[in-house]
């Protein structure tokens, strides 16, 4: 009876190795039981997975809050990366001056204060004069452009090495596309027309308009209209129809001028502070760099798909008078930002010569390769 008690055993598919000859068929099965079966200690030695790690953030930026565009890009920004990361990295958007003035975000990054920012890298040209080229120079690249340059031609490890200097980590994140020259109440005929005229215009193209002759004037977007209106500035260029209808310049401004010479492709900029960054498990700066390459693209997407019918807007419901500005003063303007950019990498720095030689270098091969296929193709339509 035993062996045939072994046998059924044996069938069931348990080991029969485990089984001892001498024992009977109730002791084997004890003893199956014992020396079969996992040792409590080993489940209890089993333990959960932790949780993963969450972090909270901070990010500063420099635009009025809810701005379309520029403003709102940032919140979409957040979303993204809460949602991709399952909420283990949340951040909390703050508009300029509600946690740190718009030109002190640079600062407030660098420091720790905040995680993250985001708005353009020439407001910092007083840390680096050459980090204007990595928003935009007068005459120079367009957003396709840009971030060919940015993302297949080195300048994004250029962008890095410069800010690296900071403690920070700059990211594309944004924008606008060609923009418009700006908003007058005088007529702009010749290039006399410039002299002592004081306009809000940041950047290399601030610098280019002051050699022209103008006063150029740098303001956040929320002091813009007011200085406008109460006559601190004669003039201002913003980015285009879809935020400068939303700004209401169409109110206390008769002539809008194009083209944008000074922005012609302005990138926005997500910076992170470097040990934020680092503290970051993997998947995250995946994540994080992930969702600002995304939004660099949406934001683009949103001012194109919203301009032309801004545009439309301003001229048949408010009548304003959009105008070409005059060859004699665009030849004027491209004249002295030849001489702008050649100066920007200063005498003695030599990262500084690099970037400028790197972004020559690509917006000249551009050029000529547009020239037989975007540009041709736009005359040809």
């Amino acid at each position: 009876m035993a062996d045939v008690g072994l046998r059924k055993v044996g069938d069931a598919g348990l080991n029969r190795a485990c089984l001892p000859r001498s024992l009977g068929l109730a002791a084997a099965f004890a003893v199956l039981l014992g020396a079969c079966a996992p040792e409590e200690s080993q489940e209890a030695e089993t333990e959960a997975a932790p949780e993963p790690s969450t972090f909270e953030w901070k990010l500063v930026t420099t635009w009025p809050k809810n701005l379309p565009g520029l403003g709102t890009a940032p919140e979409r920004l957040a979303e993204m990366v809460d949602v991709m990361s399952a909420g283990r990295l949340k951040i909390k958007v703050y508009a300029a001056n509600e946690l740190v003035p718009a030109f002190e975000v640079f600062d407030a990054v660098s420091e720790g204060s905040a995680e993250m920012g985001h708005g353009a890298a020439y407001y910092w040209r007083g840390k680096a004069p050459i980090a204007a080229i990595f928003a935009t120079v007068p005459f120079g690249m367009t957003a396709q452009e840009m971030n060919a340059w940015l993302y297949h031609g080195g300048g994004l490890e250029l962008w890095r090495e410069l800010y690296g200097r900071f403690g920070v980590v700059p990211m594309a994140a944004g924008n606008s596309g060609v923009q418009m020259a700006g908003w007058f109440n005088k007529e702009i005929n010749t290039p006399a027309d410039l002299q002592g005229l004081k306009m809000r215009i940041p950047g290399l193209g601030g610098e280019v308009f002051q050699r022209a002759g103008g006063v150029a004037v740098s303001l956040p977007g929320s002091e813009i209209f007011t200085s406008l209106q109460t006559g601190v500035i004669d003039a201002t260029e913003w980015v285009g129809p879809y935020n400068d209808l939303a700004f209401g310049f169409q109110e206390i401004a008769r002539y809008y001028y194009y083209p944008g010479w000074h922005e012609p492709g302005p990138t926005i900029e997500a910076i992170v502070n470097a040990e934020a960054l680092n503290a970051l498990p993997d998947d995250l700066k995946t994540i994080l760099e992930t969702a600002c390459r995304a939004i660099n693209q949406d934001m683009l997407d949103e001012f194109t798909a919203r301009n032309a019918g801004s545009l439309r807007t301003l001229v048949e419901e408010h009548g304003v008078e959009v105008r070409r500005l005059p060859d004699e003063v665009l030849d004027e303007f491209r004249r002295l930002s030849a001489e702008v950019l050649a100066e920007s990498a200063g005498e003695d720095d030599e990262l500084s010569q690099r970037i400028l030689d790197s972004y020559t270098n690509f917006l000249n091969d551009m050029r000529e390769y547009h020239a037989v296929t975007e540009q041709a193709y736009l005359n040809a339509r």
